[in-house]
């Protein structure tokens, strides 16, 4: 038997066997038995193990991936763009421009009752969680699928988000993008930051785009002074602007109310209202849908001609203007405004019969008014309607100016300290040739000879009474005695234009051949009501970007343009022109005044300039063929012989005036005269001196024995009649009768003033129309005896047609 060890039989494992040795003698592990029946559903641990670490990853990463993959985008275009908000002086809203009715504010600009409002409808915990609330999104998700409506588990900065930086659709892409950028965003910014976007992106309904926009629209109001009602209603229409709007949809108001009690109640909660003032809080009333948002009337003019001043003097570059975001303060005043607007209609507008009469469709209106001490246009007159005649009447220069241009050349001669021939110093009371055609003496140009109105000749004339008559013979030469030169200097200085067509300097200049637009005029003739200190007219008072930042604007400046001497002179001559000649129909405005009346050359345009000492308005009505665009005269418009400066101009003129400083002290002309100005000189004796048949004060109708105004006072009194203290006799002439047509055929007017925003066209009056070199142009100056400043003697006295 050997002695070797025998093996031993194995034993059965009847268990979790662990293993049985192989061909080496190790044990091998046992085979694990295989999962039978329902078990093989349920997971390992292991497996559930693997899974949530595997998922914890994936989203651990996916998330740091999507933060820094996604990026904040620049702002969407509509977000960004608003409207320019134009407002009158005392800032209510003239016009807006832009296609989007939105202006965006400072938070400061908008009511804390306002921004708790939102904040109670919108997210109360706004500035306490964080840009995200998954329990929110949660159930928000729960409410819409168990039938409970649609909602959104947005916070304000993804909402804010969604509106500023994204689009509006309903997709997984947009969620994720607005979930990684709120985060971000919550990191960058400040919550007021946020909040002061949200409100000003936020859609409200009616149009309106940000809460300063919906204030206007609902209320009428800025955003700062929404009260915890009204805030609480434009709150209430975040949720369903259209639906919400009770005055659309009256049949929606119980909900409208209902979601509005939510947010009141939600604002006591959160203390920021009080129980007593929620008790006394009514729901409030919104306006009627009517947004100002349209260029209609008078807006569109004043936008463009506001738009264009902006420009041009560096105030805003057109890039930028064109983004819009600006609120613009205007120096126009709504009451003065309204009251030029309702002058013309009274007094011209509502005279025409554009069916009966052809040449009543010829008829424009443009005006300007300036406040003298500061050089703000206060109010302006372009049109009857932007949408129906694009040109800005008061801004045009393509009309000639007539004789309200003969104040200049006097002003000028006053400054200069000039001389007659015969070494005679120009003051008022000095005499010159008013002989009809009489060749003006010193001009090395060529022969000169402009002929009176009627070929009228007066003799030998005082200044005064050249101005009262209009005499073209007088001024004519005052302007070669001055030297013409220094007449067009001195009219750049009171405020014209260097760039004036047809301002040049010839004798043919003191007729006013130049065409210098309404408002040109208003500034010069302010300049003169200022003692001769000039402020270049102004049409801003205030510009802000972005309801925040305001815009420099330049520094006014004002200097003396002239003498003071020489501006008060003429103003002492100017109201000569009213008390006793041609200029009378102001009188109508019931306190102190000068002014001179012009007509342009075949009657296509009649002016009114004059001024008190706190007002200085132009009025010019003009004739424009509606189709062609060429200048027209205005012969038989109102059903009158003619319009000249002295009827319906002269008549809005007073109107406006009266009704614009009604209320306000009567000032006097405060005057330091020329020495030997304050004596009127005895009137002419000669026997022509007496005035013609027509009225430049009123009609041509000789059956209209007075103008007078609506209150009965009577604007066109009879020469030298007014009461005054001017030696009898010195009543001056009035300017009538068809007139004489002198000087160079008017243009006919550019294709560009009709239908062109811009105007444009010529102004008529060619200084060699005649042939020769002698000056031309002229100025018809009215109907109603005073002066026809022609160009040349020798033309008939029937009036051409174009």
């Amino acid at each position: 038997m050997s002695d070797e060890p025998q093996p031993q039989p194995q034993q059965p494992n009847r268990g979790w066997a662990s293993g049985t040795p192989d061909a080496a003698g190790k044990a091998k592990k046992a085979k694990r038995p295989k999962r039978t029946g329902w078990r093989r559903l349920i997971p390992t641990w292991r497996v559930v193990l693997s899974t949530v670490v595997i998922g914890l990853l994936l989203v651990v990463g996916g998330f740091f991936l999507g933060y820094h993959l996604v990026q904040i985008p620049a702002a969407n275009a509509l977000a960004t763009k608003q409207s320019n908000v134009y407002l009158y002086a005392d800032g209510t809203v003239l016009a807006r421009d832009g296609e989007v009715n939105r202006e965006s504010v400072g938070l400061a600009r908008i009511s804390k009752d306002a921004q708790h409002a939102v904040l109670a409808a919108e997210d109360r915990d706004f500035y306490t969680e964080s840009a995200i609330d998954p329990m929110a999104m949660v159930r928000a998700g729960w409410n819409t699928a168990t039938g409970k409506g649609k909602q959104s588990g947005s916070t304000i900065t993804q909402q804010y988000v969604k509106n500023y930086y994204l689009a509006q659709e309903q997709t997984v892409t947009r969620k994720v993008k607005e979930f990684f950028i709120s985060i971000k965003l919550d990191r960058e910014k400040s919550k007021d930051e946020i909040l002061e976007g949200y409100l000003n992106t936020s859609f409200f309904g009616r149009g309106a785009y940000g809460i300063q926009a919906a204030a206007q629209a609902y209320f009428g109001v800025d955003a700062k002074d929404l009260t915890a009602a009204q805030g609480a209603y434009l709150a209430s229409l975040l949720n369903a602007p259209s639906q919400y709007d009770v005055v659309a949809h009256p049949e929606n108001r119980p909900a409208a109310e209902a979601r509005w009690n939510y947010v009141m109640n939600g604002m006591v909660d959160k203390g920021w209202l009080s129980a007593s003032d929620r008790a006394a809080a009514k729901f409030p009333k919104p306006k009627q849908s009517t947004i100002s948002t349209n260029m209609s009337g008078q807006r569109g003019y004043v936008v463009n001609i506001v738009k264009k001043y902006l420009i041009e003097n560096g105030i805003v570059d057109e890039e930028e203007l064109g983004r819009g975001g600006y609120r613009i303060t205007t120096t126009l005043q709504k009451d003065k405004q309204d009251a030029f607007v309702k002058a013309v209609d009274d007094k011209l507008m509502s005279q025409l019969d554009k069916k009966e009469r052809k040449v009543d469709t010829y008829v424009r209106a443009g005006g300007a008014s300036v406040d003298p001490k500061t050089g703000k246009v206060v109010a302006m007159y372009n049109g009857i309607d932007y949408v129906k005649q694009y040109t800005p009447n008061a801004t045009r220069r393509d009309f000639q100016v007539g004789s309200t241009f003969k104040p200049f050349v006097f002003t000028s001669a006053v400054e200069n300290h000039s001389e007659t021939q015969s070494g005679q110093t120009i003051n008022p009371n000095t005499r010159y040739d008013g002989t009809s055609e009489r060749p003006v003496q010193g001009w090395a140009g060529g022969r000169y000879a402009p002929e009176n109105e009627d070929q009228r000749d007066y003799g030998n004339v005082t200044v005064r009474e050249a101005t009262d008559k209009s005499i073209n013979a007088v001024y004519a030469q005052m302007a070669v005695d001055v030297g013409s030169d220094k007449v067009m200097q001195t009219a750049i200085d009171l405020g014209l234009s260097k760039n004036t067509p047809e301002l040049t300097p010839s004798p043919s200049i003191a007729l006013g051949v130049a065409t210098a637009s309404p408002l040109d005029m208003a500034e010069a003739y302010a300049t003169l009501a200022n003692h001769g200190r000039h402020s270049t007219y102004t049409l801003v008072e205030k510009v802000m970007k972005d309801g925040k930042q305001e815009v420099e604007l330049p520094e006014r400046r004002e200097h003396q343009a002239v003498s003071r001497e020489a501006a008060d002179t003429t103003t002492s001559v100017l109201r000569s022109v009213v008390q006793n000649g041609t200029a009378s129909a102001a009188q109508a405005v019931g306190r102190p005044a000068a002014a001179k009346t012009g007509t342009a050359e075949e009657d296509t345009a009649a002016w009114f300039a004059g001024y008190t000492p706190d007002l200085a308005t132009v009025v010019a009505v003009m004739g424009q063929d509606p189709k062609t665009a060429a200048h027209k005269s205005l012969y038989g418009a109102m059903g009158l012989a003619r319009i000249n400066g002295g009827g319906a101009p002269a008549e809005i003129w007073s109107q406006y005036t009266r009704n614009a400083l009604k209320g306000e002290p009567v000032a006097d002309f405060d005057l330091q005269l020329q020495a030997g100005a304050d004596v009127t000189a005895p009137p002419s004796s000669d026997a022509s001196d007496e005035p013609g048949d027509g009225d430049e004060s009123g009609s041509s109708d000789p059956d209209a024995s007075s103008t007078g105004d609506e209150d009965g006072s009577g604007s066109a009194t009879t020469p030298g009649d007014s009461g005054s203290s001017t030696p009898p006799g010195d009543s001056g002439g009035t300017e009538s009768d068809p007139p004489s047509t002198g000087g160079g055929t008017p243009g006919s007017g550019g294709p560009s003033t009709e239908p062109g925003p811009t105007g444009g066209g010529d102004s008529g009056g060619d200084d060699n129309a005649n042939g020769g070199t002698d000056p031309g142009g002229g100025d018809t100056d009215g109907a109603g005896g005073g002066d026809t400043d022609t160009g040349f003697p020798g033309i008939p006295v029937t009036p051409r047609r174009q």
